[in-house]
This record gives structure tokens, sequence and C-alpha cells, in this order.
């Protein structure tokens, strides 16, 4: 019987092999050089925050930080970055055990006393180490109160403490809390160095591992080294030593990336059997529907790429029938069809992952990309309506559809589509859509519509005042008259501006009331411009005028003197018997006499 020890059990490749230095980080470049520069130069922060996706890097840089900030030798004692001679405090602050570097999870303390112990023990000096480091994992998790309660360490710390924070979520950390640390990115890692580090940790471990294989293990991984040398452990215990690609497809759960293409070759051909086909042999073999679509859709963006940027088939990190087989696909289809394929796939993938009958599904949506492949674009349907002639039909009436009616535009549109889809898809669908030509469509007559007439003429306020009164809407006809300045009037179409006190639902009160009363749609809209004076307004300036007027004539002033208290209230013009309006209009321009009676308030 075998008895695992303490000190032989097994540890997993991403601790065994986790970076001990800067020098073996990989993909973090810019962050190592400012680091670098800062420490030769004695520019050293007093905090700092480290950001980014899972297994990127983030709590093994904020343990290499704070031994980089305790590095003691013989002879060396001072910060700096390079590592390469194992120092005094370094292993126990690289295995998380230095009293003087101090982790704390923010996921399981959450609360402000967490916060107050570490302010109360940031005032004693570090016991061994030059600095007292915080390393505060997952920062993002803290309370508000917490937060707050940390800003004023944060600004001003002791001289021998230094914080570190990490966080996934950077958006939820509070911007005063940022304003005092120096923010690193750190970036997801290209796919070509995950399989470059992952052959080298194969090398160590003598294990055999195709290229093929590590490729699709870097590319599950997306971009974390964490997540690939997990997946990679798994891969080694599944195959018992040996790492191959059939057992790594098997284990993910992946489709070969060679049918995968075929695949999309029979989509871009409108072939739907054999794509029905194709798509049911490897889900048999172990391929997950909605990573088959994934697949499908990281292709078509990789295609459409290579198709702006040739440049993209140099990846390492692709394999031959990628980088030829894209190429060819970027040389004959359109990027309308490309474009078309991806949104289609994007929302066909969330449909099957929700779906309770996902293969069925993903064959519904692998049928409609086949059919939409096969279906002529816009600029074909416009060049073929431009090759067959004019359209001879008539426009159907406003007044609806009748039987009949419209049938030879819509025959003769069937037809052009159909003579486009002939000349894109011949051989029953065998040729692949190539790039379209710029349409050119021939210039359409503008319509004139003449608008229709009111059945009762509007032509001013005063019109509608009248309606209003002849309606005996006596409250709307006050409203018109004390709040509507007139800014321009046609039949149909209202612009006007509106005094302080008017209602808010005027505007729509007058486009319902003046489309009742005269059998037309109205459109009020309501204008900047200041426009004419309301009703009431013209009445109280005319009315004005009329007071000033008596109250200079000579037989009023006698008047008035000779009854002391009394004063005008109102003047009316009145016509004498027998004289026209036009007579009396006559008689004012040659100083004639005129009526105004005069109400006196005693």
């Amino acid at each position: 019987m075998i008895t695992m020890t303490a000190d032989s059990a097994y540890r997993v490749l991403a601790r065994k092999y986790r970076p001990q230095n800067f020098a073996d980080l990989i993909g973090q470049e810019p962050m190592v050089r400012t680091l670098t520069n800062a420490f030769e130069t004695g520019r050293i922060a007093q905090a700092w925050m480290l950001t980014g996706v899972r297994g990127v890097g983030k709590t093994t840089t904020a343990r290499i930080l704070a031994r980089a900030l305790n590095y003691k030798t013989a002879g060396t004692d001072k910060p700096t970055i390079d590592l390469s001679v194992l120092g005094e405090h370094c292993q126990p602050i690289m295995e998380g055990r230095h009293v003087d570097v101090i982790e704390m999870d923010a996921a399981s303390h959450t609360g402000i006393d967490d916060i107050r112990e570490i302010i109360e023990q940031v005032r004693y000096r570090p016991v061994s180490a030059r600095y007292k480091v915080y390393i505060i994992d997952e920062v993002h998790m803290l309370s508000n109160q917490a937060f707050n309660g940390l800003l004023k360490t944060l600004e001003e710390p002791p001289p021998h403490v230094k914080f570190i924070f990490a966080t996934t979520e950077i958006r939820k950390v509070p911007i005063t809390v940022l304003s005092r640390c120096q923010r690193f990115d750190l970036r997801r890692i290209e796919t070509s160095l995950l399989i470059g580090h992952l052959k080298k940790i194969a090398n160590l471990e003598a294990i055999s591992v195709d290229d093929a294989s590590l490729s699709m293990i870097a590319r599950a991984g997306e971009g974390s080294v964490r997540d690939s040398l997990s997946i990679f452990d798994q891969a080694i215990a599944h195959g018992a030593g040996t790492v191959g690609a059939e057992a790594v497809r098997s284990m993910l759960g992946l489709a070969d990336r060679a049918r995968i293409i075929d695949l999309f070759e029979m989509l871009m051909r409108g072939d739907v059997a054999s794509a029905l086909r194709e798509f049911r042999a490897q889900y048999d073999v172990g391929a997950d529907p909605s990573v088959v679509l994934t697949d499908l859709a990281d292709f078509n963006h990789l295609v459409t790429r290579i198709r702006f940027t040739p440049d993209v088939a140099d990846d390492i990190s692709l394999s031959e029938d990628e980088r030829l087989r894209g190429r060819d696909f970027a040389e004959k289809l359109s990027i309308r069809v490309l474009s078309r394929t991806w949104q289609m796939l994007l929302k066909g993938i969330t449909e099957v992952d929700n779906s309770n009958r996902p293969v069925q599904a993903a064959e519904m949506l692998l049928i409609r990309i086949a059919h939409a492949a096969d279906l002529p674009t816009l600029d074909e349907a416009l060049k073929s309506l431009e090759e067959s002639g004019p359209l001879t039909a008539s426009a159907p009436r406003s007044d609806g559809p009748r039987p009949g009616n419209g049938g030879g535009a819509m025959a003769h549109s069937a037809d052009a589509v159909a003579s486009a889809r002939g000349s894109v898809s011949s051989n029953g669908g065998a040729t692949m859509r190539l790039v379209e030509q710029e349409p050119r469509p021939e210039p359409i007559a503008p319509t004139v519509v003449e608008e229709p007439a009111p059945a009762v003429p509007v032509n001013s306020i005063e019109d509608i005042i009248a309606l209003a009164e002849k309606h005996r809407d006596m409250q709307f006809k006050i409203m018109v008259k004390n709040c509507v300045r007139l800014v321009s009037m046609r039949p149909g179409r209202l612009e006007i501006n509106l005094t302080d006190n008017a209602p808010k639902t005027l505007l729509a009160d007058l486009s319902l009331r003046l489309s009742e009363w005269t059998g037309i749609r109205w459109m009020v809209s309501l204008s900047r411009e200041q426009g004419r004076a309301t009703i009431n307004e013209t009445e109280t300036a005319k009315r004005d005028s009329l007071l000033s007027d008596a109250r200079s004539d000579p037989d009023v002033a006698a008047i008035l003197s000779r009854f002391p208290g009394a004063k005008i209230i109102n003047v009316r013009i009145s016509t004498p018997a027998g004289l026209t309006d036009s007579e009396m209009i006559e008689g004012a321009a040659t100083g004639g006499d005129t009526l105004a009676p005069i109400e006196e308030d005693d």
C-alpha cells in the first residue's frame, strides 16, 4: 500500500509553475518595464491596483512585487526588480507565510471592521522586512464603508507600508480609491505565447503532446494562463500521460477544425442536406452543438479579418487548413454575406444555449444560414431589376388593398429575384457567393402629394375661435384667445408660439379639435419665433387706444371735470342711423363727427 505524504502530494501545474520573478511573467511586458524604471529611479509608489481577467497573474504579480520591495541578500539590500538570486524573505513571501506581507481576501472580509483592523496595524513597523505589505485580493468586494474607512490611510500611509490591490471588476472600485493608486491592466495572454508556454512545461514534465492539442488548449483558455494549465492538467490525466488531439477534442467537446471549415463551406454553398449530415456526424462523436456554432462564428470572424488584414493568416496558432482555406474564403465571400452570417450565428448561439432541444435549434439555424447564403443580395436584386426593364404595374390606391391590385408588380419582383438567385447559385447552389458590385440604381422622380382641403376653411386664429364658439366650447375659446400667438398657418399645418401661462395640453387639444371640426388631419407644432400677438393682447391694445383717444377729446374732458370722480370704463363705436361703414370712415377722414357714447362711472 502506497501512502502519500504532504511532501510527496501532487501539485497542479498552475501552482507548480507559478512565476517566481518578473522574468517568468509572460505577456505583461509594459507593466514590467514601468516597474523596472520606477525601482531603478527610486520612484516607488505607495499603492498599486492590478486588474485583469481571471488567471492572468494578478495575485502572482502582487507577491513578486512584495518580494521585490523586501529583497535582501548578502550583496543587495534595497528594492529591486532583479530577483535572480533567492533573497532572505523571498521564499516565505512567495508561499504566502511571511509575517510582514499580509494577504487578505476581500470576498470574505468585506466590512469596515476588517479595514479598521488594518488601520490599527499600519502604525507598527514591520517585524523583519523592509516594508509591511498589504495584498487585498478581489478588492471590489469591499463595502462602501470599508472603502471610505481606507481612504485616509491609503492617501497618507506610513513610510514603511505599501498596499497592493487586485481585482477583476475595476469598474466597481470607487474612483477615490483608484486615484490614490498606480493602475496596471494585466492583458490577456496571446494564443501564440500560451502555446509556447505550454510546450515549455510539457518538455519539463516529459509529456508527449502535439501542436494541434496545444492550440486547442490555448484557445479554450481564452488568454488565461491558469485556465490553460488547468485544462492541460486535465488532458494529461485524460490521456494517461500522453496528450493527443482526439483526446483533447473529446474532453472539451470540440469538433475537428477541418470539419468545421467543411461545414462552413457547405453552408456558403447553400447545400442544406450535406450541412445537416456533417453537423449530425460531429454531434455523434461528442461535439457540443453550441461549441460547433461558436467555432463556426470564430472561423467566420477569421475570414472577415483576413479579408481586411491578410497578415492575420500568418498567426502560428492557426492550423494549415485555417490559414489556406481562410484566405480562399476571404477572396470569394463578400463582406455583406460574412456580416449576415455572423449576425445569424451570434443570435442563434444564444437560442441554442437557452433551448431545451439544442440539437434541433442548431439544425434550424444551419438551415436558415444555408438558405440565406443562396439568396441574392440587395445589389444583385437591383441589378437584375435594372436588366429586366422598368415595372409596368400601376401603384395600388391608398384606400386599402383590393383583389388583383398590384399583382403585376409582385410577380415582376418575384421574377427578378428568381432571376438573380439563378444567376448567383447555378448547378443547384453549387457555387459560393462572390463579391458584389456597387449598385447603380436609377434615380426615382419624387412623388408630389397634394394636401387635402379642409371641409371648413380655417385661415386665422379668429376662424379657430369662431369654430370653438360654434361648437359651444367656451373654455377652449378662452385658451386660444389668451395663449396662442400665430406664426404660420396653412391647411393641415399650424405653427404657433404659446404664452407662459398656456396649458401643457394645448397643442394636442388644438390638433384634436381642428381635426374633428375641419375633417382633415392637422399638425400643430411649437415655434421658437415670437409670432403675432394673441387675440386678447390685440383687443386689450385696441381698447387702451380708444380710452386714450376718448380722454383727449375736449368734450369728454369737460364732462369729466364737471363730474368729479367720474372715469371712462368703456368706449363703443356705433354707426349713426342711415350711414354705412364706408361713410363713417370717410367722415372720420374729413373731420366729420361720429357718435361715440361714453359710459361714466359716477
